[in-house]
């Protein structure tokens, strides 16, 4: 791995304070989240990762759903706390909608059926390799992010809000935008406790 690969991985950090002063525009912005995710791997090629990309009032509104939905299930003392931190989301440039396309995975089930169990297991891989790249090509550009995991509460609102297609299944929301407070140091396990090599 070259050092300016893991140097890029290094960065990527999960930052909870963004803001809205970033340096590329709208279409740079999309068109390095979608050539991200075109270049991420999928099992079988099947290229069954989707994203839907929220900026301007889109950004706001998915969050104010978010807050709605939330509302309504988190008791009344406690929703203060709920609310400020779909705040610091909501002030993020944009948000990531992950998802990936369930027709996709039984098509593949159904033409491999000798494999039809693992193809679920294969399709969140291929949306967990699609969330990392692109955290990790935002952090490159020194945007921050973090990856948040509403569904399935905000499922059904979000896909009428903007009618995503009904066999997309949403696995994450990833909010984006300028760094207003880095990271702070990571700790690591011992290597002896999470590698074994055998050479």
């Amino acid at each position: 791995m070259s050092a300016n690969v893991l140097q890029h991985l290094k960065n990527r950090r999960t930052i909870y304070a963004l803001d809205r002063d970033i340096k590329l525009g709208n279409d740079e912005l999309v068109s390095l989240i979608q050539n991200t995710i075109k270049q991420a791997p999928s099992s079988f090629n099947s290229q069954s990762s989707r994203a839907v990309i929220l900026l301007g009032k889109n950004q706001d509104r998915v969050w104010e759903i978010a807050k709605e939905t939330l509302k309504a299930i988190v008791p009344a003392d406690a929703y203060p706390a709920t609310d400020a931190k779909l705040s610091g989301f909501q002030a993020a440039y944009g948000t990531v909608l992950f998802y990936e396309d369930q027709g996709v995975v039984a098509d593949l089930q159904e033409k491999f059926a000798p494999y039809a169990e693992n193809f679920p297991i294969w399709s969140e891989h291929s949306t967990g390799m699609a969330q990392l790249a692109v955290w990790t090509a935002l952090a490159e550009h020194g945007i921050g992010a973090s990856l948040q995991h509403y569904n399935p509460l905000i499922d059904d609102k979000v896909q009428a809000e903007w009618n995503i297609p009904s066999s997309w299944k949403l696995r994450a929301q990833m909010p984006f935008g300028s760094i207003v407070n880095p990271a702070g140091e990571k700790e690591y396990m011992d290597d002896k406790d999470r590698f074994r090599v055998f050479a």
